[in-house]
C-alpha cells in the first residue's frame, strides 16, 4: 500500500497558484532528507542530494496543483460564480459538492446547482451546461451573508474529498491524484534511493501551474539547470470506455509517452527507459497523450534538456474523482529507482546521441 504522505497530499487543497498548503507540507517532507531546497519565485520547490558529486543534474518532478475553480463573483442572492482552473469538463461539475477555501485556510461548503428532472422542459435534460452557466450554493441568502462567511473573489475552489480504497484493496479512489501522486513520488524517491550508489546530482520535488500552462516547470528548470528531467505525472487510462493500444490501462505498469503535441520523446531517452524497464522486468505501457507535462516546458530550457513523462496511469482525471492501481505505483518507483543507478556522465552522452 502507499505511504501515509500520498494520502496527505491529495486531501490537501491547490489549485493553480494557490499551492501554499501543498508546498509546505512538500517542504516538511523534503527538508530532512536534502542537503539544500531550492525554490523559484512562482513557488516550484525541490530538494537536492549528491550536490558536490561530479555528475550530472538529475531532476525528478510531480506538479502541485489540481484542477478545480476559482471564486470570480457573488451574485445578490448569494450564490458563488467560478471560473475554471485547469481544463475541467461541464459535464463533471453538475451537481458536485465544493470546498472554498478562505483566508483562515478552513473550508465552505457547497454544490453545484442543477434542476431536477421534474423542472426541466423536454430535451432540457440531455444538454450539458457550459462552466459559465454554473452557480455554486453555499447556502448563503445574500451577497453580503456569503461575505460574511468569508468569501472572497479569487480564494480558490476544489473538489470534496473521499478517500477510498477499493473492496479488493489494489485501486485507490480520490481527487487529485493528478499530479499529487508524481509530487509524493518526488518525497518517495528521496526517501528511497542509495544516495551513495548513484552517479547523478538529485533534484526532486515539485511545480507549481502546471494545469494552466506548465508555468513553474519553466522558471524551476532555469533555476537548477538540469541535464535530464523526468516529470511524474498521472496519466488518463481509456480502459473503461475502449480498448486501446496507446491509451492506457489500470494495473498494466508505468506509462512511456512517447507523444503529446508539445513533446515527442527524445529516441534517445525512450531507448533508455524501454531498456531499463526490460533489464529489470518491471512492467510498462505505451501512451499517445493529447494533452502536455512539464517535460514539454522544460526540454526547450537553454539549449536543451534530456526530458521524458514517466506515466502514472489514473482513471477519470480532470474531475471530482480518479482511480489508481497499488501495482503501476510499484512499476513507477521501480523504474525511476532503476534509471537513476546508470545515469552518469557517459550514459547522459549517450543517451543525446541517440537523438
Amino acid at each position: 500500500m502507499l505511504k501515509q504522505h500520498y494520502r496527505d497530499l491529495v486531501e490537501l487543497p491547490g489549485v493553480s497558484a494557490h499551492e501554499k498548503l501543498v508546498r509546505t507540507y512538500v517542504k516538511g517532507m523534503l527538508e530532512p532528507l536534502s542537503e539544500a531546497l531550492f525554490q523559484d519565485k512562482l513557488g516550484s520547490l525541490f530538494g537536492g542530494v549528491n550536490l558536490a558529486k561530479d555528475g550530472p543534474k538529475v531532476m525528478i518532478a510531480g506538479h502541485m496543483d489540481e484542477v478545480g475553480a476559482m471564486v470570480s463573483g457573488i451574485t445578490d442572492k448569494g450564490y458563488v460564480k467560478l471560473i475554471p482552473m485547469g481544463s475541467v469538463s461541464a459535464a463533471v461539475m453538475l451537481a458536485q459538492h465544493l470546498d472554498i477555501v478562505i483566508d483562515d485556510g478552513s473550508f465552505v461548503p457547497g454544490v453545484i446547482g442543477a434542476k431536477p428532472p421534474h423542472l426541466l422542459r423536454d430535451g432540457a435534460s440531455k444538454q450539458v451546461t457550459d462552466f459559465d452557466d454554473f452557480v455554486l450554493d453555499i447556502g448563503a441568502d445574500s451577497k453580503e451573508h456569503a461575505k460574511t462567511l468569508g468569501v472572497k473573489v479569487g480564494q480558490q475552489v476544489v473538489f470534496h474529498n473521499n478517500y477510498t480504497i477499493t473492496k479488493d484493496g489494489k485501486k485507490i479512489i480520490s481527487k487529485a491524484w493528478d499530479d499529487r501522486f508524481g509530487t509524493a513520488m518526488a518525497i518517495d524517491i528521496l526517501q528511497s534511493v542509495d544516495k551513495q550508489a548513484i552517479p547523478c546530482k538529485l533534484y526532486c520535488g515539485a511545480n507549481v501551474q502546471e494545469e494552466v500552462g506548465l508555468r513553474g516547470a519553466g522558471t524551476s528548470a532555469y533555476m537548477i539547470k538540469p541535464d535530464v528531467f523526468i516529470a511524474v505525472d498521472c496519466s488518463p487510462c481509456a480502459d473503461t470506455f475502449e480498448d486501446s493500444e496507446v491509451g492506457g490501462s489500470l494495473g498494466a505498469g508505468f506509462m512511456i509517452r512517447f507523444y503529446d503535441p508539445r513533446c515527442i520523446m527524445h529516441q534517445g531517452m525512450k531507448k533508455f527507459v524501454e531498456e531499463t524497464a526490460n533489464k529489470h522486468q518491471i512492467k510498462f505501457q505505451y501512451y499517445k497523450s493529447l494533452g502536455g507535462t512539464d517535460a514539454a516546458q522544460v526540454q526547450l530550457s537553454e539549449d536543451g534538456v534530456l526530458v521524458c513523462t514517466i506515466g502514472m496511469p489514473a482513471r477519470y482525471i480532470h474531475s471530482s474523482t480518479s482511480m489508481i492501481h497499488v501495482d503501476d505505483y510499484e512499476a513507477v518507483k521501480a523504474v525511476i529507482l532503476a534509471m537513476l543507478q546508470e545515469l552518469d556522465f557517459n550514459k547522459v552522452a549517450e543517451i543525446k546521441s541517440n537523438v
